[in-house]
């Protein structure tokens, strides 16, 4: 028996035929007036020879189903979005898929997401620590997919509603919380290189010391992946500097717990040799030895206002805002203790 199903054309091989990016296509079938005649006419002819559907040429039935999109899941900060969306999306009466484009598995996972995504007919997606590069975005607007970004990997795309942390201002509160208690030799376990939430800590971190009159000491900051063992790694790296710090701001809780675990195998005490600072709030934050000290970044609530705005733009209403950033606060600890003068 002959199989009669069609594959899934995609934008991207529309634009391998053609000759042209994947942006270009997408200006075509949006009818804008930036492509050159001859261009345009050779794409619309591969558009009607491969037989190319747009979602939403016809009114689909509403599938009742969001994605929720981690780049990895196994980060005890996924369980808290996931709360938040959760719980927001089965007031309206949606589910939510969780799944993961995984970071090494580069365009070709990507890909195979959004095959899976068109043959789902998902209401939306929520992404998560995502970059959304020219491909993806020509993709899902090609899918005409509803989508809202959640602490976006990279530069907050202002097509695309973006929800984050103030995560600048919770770096400098953390510092100055640090200096406020005479440190003044304050390491700095940054997050991923290349991610934004990363990036603005780091610089939130340099402001505070910049404020307080503290040179900024780059043998001072050593780079994690927001990992109990990079946190672990950076901590031994900056234990045993000759100069060693006498506090350790860590851009996320799971680094700070592997500083923690750094200090113990170098025979050190917390708060009493070391003082050190956690960025998050989970909840092995007030079960750690002793309680960490943190900035708390309001997970769940974000997750939940991600659904919201994900819901307004399903039903087809205005979105107020492009970007809106939750407020972050420190919660004071016990992992923190003034240095003598």
């Amino acid at each position: 028996m002959q199989d009669n199903a069609q594959p899934v054309v995609t934008i991207s091989a529309i634009a391998s035929a053609a000759g042209v990016s994947v942006p270009t296509v997408s200006r075509v079938l949006n009818g804008r007036s930036d492509v050159a005649p001859a261009t345009r006419e050779r794409v619309e002819t591969l558009l009607r020879e491969y037989g190319y559907r747009r979602r939403g040429t016809t009114t689909p039935t509403p599938s009742g189903l969001v994605d929720l999109v981690f780049n990895d899941l196994d980060s005890p900060w996924a369980v808290e979005i996931i709360r938040g969306v959760e719980e927001s999306l089965n007031g309206d009466g949606l589910s939510v898929v969780v799944s993961a484009i995984h970071r090494r598995g580069g365009a070709d996972s990507t890909r195979k997401w959004l095959d899976i995504l068109a043959a789902r007919a998902s209401d939306g997606a929520i992404l998560v620590t995502t970059d959304l590069d020219s491909f993806l975005h020509a993709e899902l607007q090609r899918l005409n997919l509803p989508v809202v970004v959640i602490d976006p990997a990279g530069v907050p795309d202002l097509e695309v509603p973006t929800i984050g942390a103030t995560n600048w201002t919770g770096a400098v509160t953390a510092t100055e919380h640090l200096l406020g208690q005479n440190h003044r030799r304050i390491g700095f376990v940054a997050g991923r290189p290349g991610l934004w939430c990363s990036r603005a800590r780091l610089d939130g971190y340099r402001a505070g010391l910049d404020a307080a009159g503290v040179a900024f000491d780059p043998a001072l900051v050593i780079s994690g992946d927001f990992d109990y063992h990079s946190g672990f790694s950076a901590g031994t790296e900056l234990l045993t500097l000759t100069e060693p710090p006498t506090a350790i701001f860590a851009a996320s809780d799971q680094m700070a717990l592997g500083v923690y675990e750094a200090a113990r195998q170098q025979g050190l005490r917390i708060p009493d040799d070391l003082s050190v600072i956690g960025f998050d709030d989970l909840p092995e934050a007030s079960w750690a030895s002793p309680p960490l000290t943190t900035v708390r970044q309001p997970l769940s609530e974000m997750g939940t206002l991600a659904a919201r705005t994900l819901v307004r733009l399903i039903r087809g209403e205005p979105v107020e805002s492009p970007r809106i950033e939750l407020s972050t606060r420190l919660i004071p600890r016990a992992s923190v203790r003034p240095r003598p003068a």
